[in-house]
């Protein structure tokens, strides 16, 4: 109760590489702040996410003119901490609270120059710290010394709050972990896998990149098809082409045209799509916490995911789905092979297994409130 009136009234940051990020994965804690009386501000790039407003039209939306989660120009992430800096004189914000690479580091930065306190949030570690080379070199530096200036580092995961404190790139007093962002179990409810179907279909749903393991979910969808005929294979998602990790088009191009998936594209709501699969599959090579992995299992989908950090904490003892070796086909396929080989009870099961650990461990609200205790701590 004591924390709860300390955030009364109080004047709050949050700052996100783009508005799309806080569309998707912020929405539970901007309403949890606004209910416990903060004023709040949002600074983030604009694009057509900023629909979120809609919703929440207290919130102050401050557009972001040098944050560019792509670019590698230190020019420009001077201009940025530059840009932050001036806005958090000029609001005097009570606490920044920073989510992904760009807004943890330089903002900061930022944030200790105007004298601020913040917050980082490490959302996962993505293709900075995948591939060894200058770039993960340069970013645990640059986290090195931004770290200093947070009060709390929060990890979505265990895995990732073990690295930065092993690698020394936090004090281990100053990181905690909780269970993702959560996911919203009201909005995400049930489809059971009722009608039986010619075909099971496997659904693949993200941004089409190398380290989400796109490339063995087509090898074992490959494999498969040659042994039997009572699999389909889908992919969701969108070419990222400012992502180094993105596949090539022909490459998407071939596989449509040989017949190994059918490509839905991108879309905004993903539900109908998870509620006619059969299973979701993402073989990420490391994740913060992956959402379509939630979202699938709040719908009461069995999922097929990897054996690493933030996807192994989804699936206990494969309770809900079956964890996979990262970069392994041959493990991603007898996977696939083994739920092709399930009872319709045994899935069913399955689902219904997943959809109680999305209520009991990754609720947005409970996560919200994880969050919000910390923040009320600082």
């Amino acid at each position: 109760m004591i924390f709860r009136k300390l955030v009364q009234n109080k004047r709050i940051v949050i700052v996100a590489n783009s508005t799309w990020n806080i569309y998707n994965f912020r929405l539970n804690i901007i309403e949890k702040l606004l209910n416990e009386g903060s004023e709040l501000f949002v600074l983030a790039p604009l694009d057509e996410y900023i629909s979120y407003k809609e919703r929440f039209p207290k919130v102050k939306h401050i557009p972001l003119i040098n944050l560019d989660r792509d670019h590698t120009s230190p020019l420009k992430d001077f201009r940025l901490i530059s840009e932050l800096k001036s806005i958090y004189q000029k609001i005097k914000p009570d606490l920044v609270i920073s989510y992904t690479h760009k807004p943890n580091i330089f903002g900061g930065i930022a944030a200790k120059l105007s004298g601020t306190k913040s917050i980082g949030v490490v959302t996962g570690l993505g293709y900075a710290f995948l591939n060894n080379g200058w770039i993960k070199k340069l970013t645990t530096q640059l986290y090195k010394f931004s770290n200093r200036f947070h009060k709390k580092i929060i990890f979505e995961n265990e895995d990732d709050l073990d690295y930065f404190i092993s690698n020394n790139i936090c004090r281990k007093e100053n990181g905690v972990a909780v269970n993702g962002c959560g996911v919203d179990t009201e909005i995400y409810v049930p489809h059971p896998n009722g009608h039986k179907k010619e075909k099971t279909v496997f659904t693949f749903i993200g941004r089409l990149l190398y380290d989400k393991g796109i490339v063995e979910y087509i090898e074992a969808a490959k494999s498969i098809k040659r042994q039997r005929k009572d699999a389909e294979f889908w992919i969701v998602g969108e070419l990222d082409d400012g992502n180094p990790s993105m596949i090539d088009e022909s490459q998407l191009l071939q596989w449509i045209e040989e017949g190994h998936v059918i490509y839905h594209g991108f879309v905004k709501d993903v539900k109908p799509l998870i509620a006619k699969s059969d299973c979701i599959v993402l073989p990420s090579y490391r994740e913060g916490m992956p959402r379509i992995i939630l979202e699938g299992m709040s719908m009461a989908k069995p999922v097929i995911t990897t054996n690493t950090a933030g996807c192994r904490q989804t699936v206990p003892e494969n309770k809900n789905g079956y964890l996979v070796e990262v970069k392994d086909v041959g493990s991603l396929s007898d996977a696939m092979n083994d739920f092709l080989d399930l009872s319709y009870n045994q899935r069913h099961q399955m689902g219904a297994e997943g959809r109680e650990i999305a209520i009991d461990k990754f609720n947005s609200k409970y996560v919200a409130e994880e969050l919000y205790e910390i923040i009320s701590s600082v």
